[in-house]
């Protein structure tokens, strides 16, 4: 049965207890974030402003979630020394924490033991999984939806398992 992906409102909306995302490409070259991130390579700044027409839907959505008692971790597995990509993430991420996300950083040679999905995924509730599509250059491909039982405890598994080793956003230094 194929299910319709929802949007991101939609699918944080739905969530009761727990959003869990992880992350396990060293870049991303998403359309949305070309702006930013050409911006930030051309004069080191970055937006991490919350409240700023670019973050500010997202942050609206995830104080949203969390006021509601939803916990929304993000793990990131990265390999080191990191890419420009990951610097610019790692220096934006406090707008994701600013919002209420939790976020942890694994150094990829820490990860090599551990059974991960093939994809980046979101994982609601322990039960829906929204699976993140990338090109082979990082560019958003359509996600999928799936509610598989066996694909997320996988998930659920494999993010338990990073999410322990892995180290807290303000303690993560960038190599």
């Amino acid at each position: 049965m194929s299910l319709s992906v929802p949007s991101w409102d939609e699918l944080l909306d739905g969530a009761h207890e727990s959003a869990l995302h992880l992350e396990m490409r060293d870049t991303y070259g998403v359309a949305g974030e070309a702006a930013v991130l050409d911006r930030w390579r051309a004069t080191g700044e970055a937006d991490t402003d919350p409240q700023s027409a670019y973050w500010r839907p997202w942050v609206d959505l995830v104080r949203r979630t969390v006021a509601r008692g939803v916990t929304v971790r993000r793990a990131r597995i990265v390999s080191e020394p990191v890419s420009d990509y990951v610097r610019y993430e790692h220096t934006a991420t406090v707008v994701n924490l600013a919002a209420g996300e939790e976020v942890r950083w694994l150094p990829r040679r820490r990860a090599s033991d551990i059974a991960l999905p093939g994809n980046d995924f979101w994982l609601i509730d322990g039960r829906l999984i929204r699976w993140n599509h990338f090109t082979g250059e990082g560019a958003s491909a359509p996600g999928e939806i799936s509610e598989d039982q066996a694909a997320a405890r996988l998930c659920a598994t494999a993010f338990d398992a990073v999410w322990a080793r892995a180290i807290p956003h303000n303690e993560y230094k960038i190599q």
